[in-house]
C-alpha cells in the first residue's frame, strides 16, 4: 500500500495533537469561574495554580528535549500525549488548591513535550521550503483547540459537570495515540511511501540519504554557548506572554471587565479562530518569499516584522467602547501573534542541526515559560483588590494591554542581530 503525500497526513496528526494539547490545557482556564466557586478558590489561588503549571512546563520542555532526541519524535510524542491525558483524567478528582496544583503540575510536564516533538517530526518529514506551512498547520491546532474549547467544554460542563468534562478530554488523548503509532514510521523504511516522495523528502531532511554529510549535533553546553539560541530564547520570553494572557486571563477579563457570564465566554472562539488563520497565513507568506529566492531565516523575519507592527493595537482591546470592537482587536492581536509564532518556530528548525532540535526547542521554549510566569504574577498583582474597598479597581487589566503593545517590536532587532546569517539560496523548482 502506498499513500501519496503521506507527510501531510503526519502533519494532520500533529495538528490534532496540538488541538488536544490546548483543549486539555485550557479547560481549567475556561471553567475557572465555576471551579473557583465550587472549591472556594481566590484569584491568587488561581494564579498560583497557573504558575505551578508553568514551572512544570518549563521543566518539561528541558527534559522532553532530551527524550525527543533520544527516542525520536514517534515514541516521544506518544509518551507525552499519554502522560498529559492521564493528568487530565486526574484533574476530575481534585478537591483543593493543593490537589489542583499537583495535577496541573503533572499536566505541564506532559504537555510541554508536544512542542519539542512536533518540530522534530516536521524536520524529519519536510524540506525547508515546506516547513513553515507544516509548522503553521500544527500550530493552528493551538487556536483551533481554543476555538473549540469554549464551545465544547462549556457545553460538556453544562451537561455533566466540570469533573466529567476533564474525564472526556483525557480519554480523547489515548484515542489519538493509535493512528500516530501506526502511520508515523521511519522515512527510510516506511512501507507506505512512494520512492519518489521518499527521495524528495530526503533532499534536506535526511542529507545522508542523498550522499551529503549529516550535521553534527550540539551538546547542551554547546547549545547554551550559541548566541542564536539565547536570542531565540529571549524572543519567545518577551513575545509569548501576549499569547498566554489570552489563553489564561482573557476569559476572566471578559467576565469581570466586560460583564459576560460563564456561558457567554464561548464568544472567544472568534478570537482563536482568527489566530488559527494567522498561523497558516504566516507559514504560507514565508514560503512565498522563499520561492522568490529569499533565504528561509530572512523570509521568516520579514513576516515577523509585519506581525509586530500589528501589536500596538493591543490597548484598544481594553479601551474600545463596545464588546464587538474589543473582540475585533483581540482577534487582530492573536492573528498576528500566531503568524509570528509559526515563523519563530521555523527559524529554530532553519538554524539548528537536526540532531539537536529537541534540546534547543526545550531551551527556547523554557524561555517562553519564564515569560508566562512573569506575566501571570504581574496580572495577578494588577488585580489585587484595593486594601480599603476590597474591590478590584476598574480598568485593572489596562496596564497589561499597554505593556503588550511593544513586546514583539523589541524582539525584532534581537533576532536580526543574533539569528539571521547568510544562508545558501534554495532550489525551489519543486514546491509540492
Amino acid at each position: 500500500m502506498r499513500i501519496p503525500y503521506l507527510r501531510w497526513w503526519i502533519a494532520g496528526l500533529l495538528f490534532m495533537a496540538s488541538v488536544l494539547n490546548y483543549v486539555d490545557r485550557n479547560a481549567f482556564s475556561l471553567l475557572a469561574p465555576t471551579i473557583q466557586k465550587d472549591l472556594h478558590l481566590t484569584d491568587q489561588d488561581y494564579a498560583n495554580i497557573q504558575v505551578a503549571f508553568q514551572v512544570a512546563y518549563a521543566i518539561g520542555l528541558l527534559l522532553s528535549g532530551l527524550v525527543v532526541d533520544r527516542l525520536g519524535s514517534r515514541k516521544a510524542l506518544a509518551l507525552f500525549v499519554g502522560w498529559w491525558s492521564l493528568a487530565s483524567l486526574s484533574t476530575s478528582m481534585a478537591a483543593s488548591t493543593a490537589s489542583l496544583g499537583v495535577v496541573m503540575f503533572l499536566l505541564g510536564l506532559g504537555e510541554a513535550g508536544n512542542w519539542t516533538a512536533a518540530p522534530k517530526a516536521v524536520s524529519e518529514w519536510f524540506p525547508a521550503r515546506q516547513r513553515g506551512l507544516a509548522i503553521g498547520l500544527y500550530t493552528a491546532g493551538t487556536p483551533i483547540g481554543m476555538t473549540l474549547a469554549p464551545i465544547v467544554l462549556i457545553w460538556l460542563m453544562g451537561m455533566a459537570g466540570w469533573r466529567a468534562t476533564f474525564v472526556a478530554m483525557g480519554l480523547l488523548g489515548f484515542v489519538w495515540i493509535v493512528p500516530w503509532l501506526i502511520m508515523n514510521r521511519t522515512v527510510k523504511t516506511h512501507p507506505w511511501l512512494t520512492q519518489k516522495e521518499r527521495d524528495w523528502i530526503n533532499i534536506d531532511t535526511h542529507p545522508e540519504a542523498a550522499g551529503k554529510p549529516q550535521e553534527a549535533g550540539w551538546t547542551y553546553g554547546q547549545a547554551l554557548r550559541r548566541p542564536e539560541v539565547w536570542c531565540l530564547c529571549l524572543g519567545r520570553m518577551l513575545s509569548d506572554p501576549v499569547w498566554f494572557f489570552y489563553l489564561i486571563w482573557y476569559p476572566k477579563y471578559l467576565v469581570s471587565a466586560r460583564g459576560l457570564t460563564q456561558v457567554d465566554v464561548n464568544i472567544t472562539w472568534v478570537v482563536f479562530l482568527a489566530a488559527g488563520v494567522g498561523s497558516m497565513v504566516g507559514g504560507w507568506l514565508a514560503s512565498v518569499f522563499i520561492k522568490r529566492g529569499w533565504t528561509p531565516p530572512r523570509a521568516r523575519l520579514a513576516v515577523m516584522f509585519g506581525c509586530a507592527l500589528c501589536m500596538p493595537f493591543s490597548p484598544l482591546v481594553a479601551f474600545s467602547p463596545t464588546l464587538a470592537w474589543s473582540l475585533t482587536f483581540a482577534a487582530v492581536i492573536c492573528f498576528a501573534h500566531l503568524a509570528w509564532l509559526t515563523n519563530i518556530t521555523s527559524l529554530i528548525v532553519d538554524v539548528v542541526p537536526g540532531p539537536s532540535l529537541g534540546k534547543v526547542f526545550g531551551i527556547v521554549s523554557a524561555g517562553s515559560c519564564v515569560g508566562a510566569i512573569v506575566m501571570n504574577k504581574l496580572v495577578a498583582r494588577l488585580l489585587e483588590p484595593d486594601p480599603i474597598t476590597k474591590l478590584v479597581q476598574t480598568g485593572a487589566y489596562n496596564k497589561w494591554y499597554i505593556i503588550a503593545a511593544g513586546l514583539h517590536l523589541a524582539v525584532i532587532p534581537v533576532l536580526a542581530w543574533g539569528v539571521i546569517r547568510k544562508q545558501p539560496q534554495l532550489n525551489n523548482t519543486d514546491s509540492r
